[in-house]
């Protein structure tokens, strides 16, 4: 059988997410493009994971919980886990270690919190596009004490791709998996690694069509394969 899925979405929270992605526009996108199972990657933080798996659990789309984080080489590090607790753990140790340069909105845009509703609830100080004073190797470790996994996000980026920061993929990192944004793009580099592609949706319009999926049983079979 096949899942259909997306796993790199921002939502509103986001610096660089447009403002129609509340919970709600989210999750009934996905469900109208045909997804099973959707990913809201916020940089830095989960603040918004809440809402999202609330909405979704009415229309029996599966959430996995997870964000994007900045490691202090500059290089994106998609985090997902199976429990929401864990997930926020390591969201609030990362945005507590954010350098303490404060949002400002006239040029980044706000960094709302949502409930099930889309009503604003709240939104955070600190800028979230920055780095975190957290190593690769470091968040690997903390990811994989709180039962999660780390997927280097889309490494064909000269920036914030792992490839294009480090010039290479370090195999004692250990990564199973790497996101790809772009299906055309080859690099020797990826020979041994699986290949997630995902949309980096910063717009409703962004969010993948069902052409991405992974051959599984079911949810926990989809979960297994990404050995979560």
């Amino acid at each position: 059988m096949k899942f259909f899925y997306d796993l790199h979405i921002h939502s509103d929270l986001s610096p660089c997410g447009e403002k129609e992605m509340t919970p709600n526009n989210i999750v009934n996108m996905a469900k109208l493009k045909g997804l099973d199972i959707i990913a809201v990657t916020d940089h830095n933080t989960t603040a918004n994971h809440p809402a999202i798996q609330r909405v979704a659990s009415y229309s029996g789309m599966h959430v996995i919980p997870g964000l994007e984080i900045t490691s202090k080489e500059d290089v994106h590090l998609l985090a997902y886990f199976r429990q929401f607790s864990d997930a926020r753990i390591i969201g609030d140790i990362i945005y507590a270690n954010l350098p303490d340069i404060k949002n400002n909105t006239r040029i980044f845009g706000e960094q709302n919190i949502y409930d099930e509703n889309d009503h604003v609830i709240g939104s955070l100080d600190k800028l979230l596009i920055n780095a975190t004073t957290f190593s690769i190797a470091e968040i690997i470790q903390m990811v994989k004490d709180r039962n999660g996994i780390v997927i280097p996000a889309h490494v064909e980026k000269k920036a914030y791709g792992i490839i294009g920061v480090l010039g290479f993929i370090p195999p004692d990192y250990g990564f199973r998996y790497v996101e790809v944004h772009n299906r055309l793009y080859a690099n020797k580099f990826l020979d041994s690694y699986k290949k997630v592609f995902s949309s980096d949706a910063h717009r409703l319009s962004d969010i993948s069509e069902p052409v991405n999926y992974l051959e599984c049983n079911g949810y926990e079979d989809f979960l297994q394969q990404l050995k979560l």
